[in-house]
């Protein structure tokens, strides 16, 4: 990661309301050049929202938003020139080819690449010519992300870009992220995939119900609120909650979508605390594992429940 003069993002005490919906309640962060920047949150969480603000498609209700060093509010045609834009629902003319898409996109701009180049570079060369309505999913994603680089932009913004996915495809476009990050572009990116955010962010803001709760890279988020192991094992009421959070070594215990989680410094005694616990009372802790603290863990202890693939 190349990080160097001043940020591509600024943005301070952004708020955006629709009635009494508070969609963006105060977001503050900024975006170093060269970085690849996750918010990470449940869908309403307003991410989509603060992006669409930044891109210039929303005007803020209050608050300071700089992207590129120019203000959202007074220069959107100059930062539109510069950036790079993936919607979250991808909505293509139907009956263009992927090529007629990509000149179509780029006649859009003072500046933009070569359509050859575009296609080489996301693999869509046999697909060239064939209609946008018969791409597969991953397919019309690399599509996507091909036209929001037409420009050649500085500053990239991802919003939800594996949604839908298969395993195979979501990870194709993760190298293409990768790859971005490689060539010294920003990138700024919305995801409610916690594998995702942990791949691809050197630091992620973690939001839920328009506000920031907390923000850094995955390894710094983990360890503010975890030095423990986590052992866990499938909720059983013949385990009573009460009870395991008593057990040695033990600092929290937490249940979420049928599974018991106690956090450990000392997982050996809690384990035969466990396991003593479990014969005197006849109950198996069904599929027992140990495993370091995660960022699903983090979203648990910040808003009070878990944030699901």
């Amino acid at each position: 990661m190349t990080q160097s003069g001043a940020p591509v993002i600024r943005v301070t005490d952004l708020k955006k309301h629709y009635g009494d919906v508070k969609a963006v309640d105060g977001v503050s962060f900024e975006v170093a050049r060269g970085e690849v920047f996750g918010m990470l949150g449940p869908n309403g969480a307003g991410k989509t929202t603060t992006i669409e603000v930044l891109e210039g498609l929303r005007p803020p209700d209050s608050g300071n938003v700089e992207v590129l060093g120019l203000d959202v509010c007074t220069h959107p045609q100059s930062i539109k020139q510069r950036i790079g834009v993936q919607l979250q629902s991808v909505s293509l003319y139907p009956r263009l080819t992927v090529t007629e898409l990509i000149d179509l996109f780029g006649s859009f701009f003072q500046h933009h690449l070569p359509t050859k180049q575009l296609i080489d570079a996301f693999d869509l060369g046999e697909r060239a010519k064939a209609y946008s309505m018969n791409l597969s999913g991953g397919q019309q994603q690399r599509l996507s992300i091909a036209l929001a680089l037409v420009n050649d932009p500085e500053l990239v913004f991802l919003d939800e870009p594996t949604t839908g996915l298969d395993p195979q495809a979501r990870r194709s476009l993760w190298d293409l992220v990768k790859g971005l990050q490689e060539q010294g572009k920003s990138v700024m990116l919305t995801t409610h995939y916690m594998e995702e955010a942990a791949e691809l962010c050197n630091r992620v803001a973690i939001m839920d119900h328009g506000r920031i709760l907390e923000m850094g890279t995955v390894p710094e988020l983990i360890g503010r609120r975890f030095k423990e192991r986590a052992v866990f094992f499938d909720t059983t009421p013949k385990l009573p909650a009460q009870r395991l959070g008593k057990l040695g070594g033990v600092t929290r215990a937490a249940q979420e979508d049928g599974q018991t989680v106690l956090y450990s410094n000392d997982v050996p005694d809690t384990i035969g605390g466990l396991l003593a616990m479990a014969d005197e009372l006849s109950a198996e802790p069904r599929n027992l594992g140990i495993r370091q603290a995660t960022l699903e863990d983090v979203f648990l202890d910040l808003t009070g429940r878990a944030l699901r693939d």
